[in-house]
């Protein structure tokens, strides 16, 4: 899908939620739409003065807030890295393979791996709040070239 067709989809869903999609929300959206892997705040930061020479951490991290809110992205917990969702618009729990040779990272919807996670959960009387799951290793292309 085209970084444009994404954005516009997100300023739909905005609009609908009665969020804002400013236009630094939407730069920071830009981004991380056009990576294959998570990126760090900074980076963005560093990114993103390209186009906003005043930008500071403090509007990175708020963007990346209301991205997160939204649901257009997901943080990768062990690297505190981001990255865009491709089902984005819908809130669900984020499964990710985390290539860590190129930092590839692929998204997958599995709905058994989170009714079998949730069903222990509440096994053990665990109330999720907030649901990432991380695999670190290489992806195929890696494999591959080892």
């Amino acid at each position: 899908m085209s970084t444009e067709t994404l954005v516009n989809r997100a300023r739909v869903i905005c609009e609908n939620n009665g969020a804002r999609f400013t236009s630094i929300r939407e730069k920071v959206f830009r981004l991380l739409a056009n990576l294959n892997g998570g990126i760090g705040a900074y980076e963005l930061l560093e990114q993103l003065k390209q186009t906003e020479p005043g930008a500071k951490p403090a509007t990175v991290y708020r963007a990346l807030e209301f991205l997160t809110e939204q649901g257009f992205i997901h943080k990768i917990e062990s690297s505190n890295a981001f990255l865009l969702c491709h089902h984005f618009g819908q809130h669900h729990p984020a499964q990710l393979l985390i290539c860590d040779q190129c930092g590839n990272v692929t998204e997958l919807h599995s709905s058994l791996l989170q009714e079998e996670f949730n069903r222990q959960a509440v096994t053990h009387g665990f109330v999720i709040k907030h649901q990432t799951i991380e695999a670190h290793g290489l992806c195929a292309n890696c494999k591959v070239a080892e």
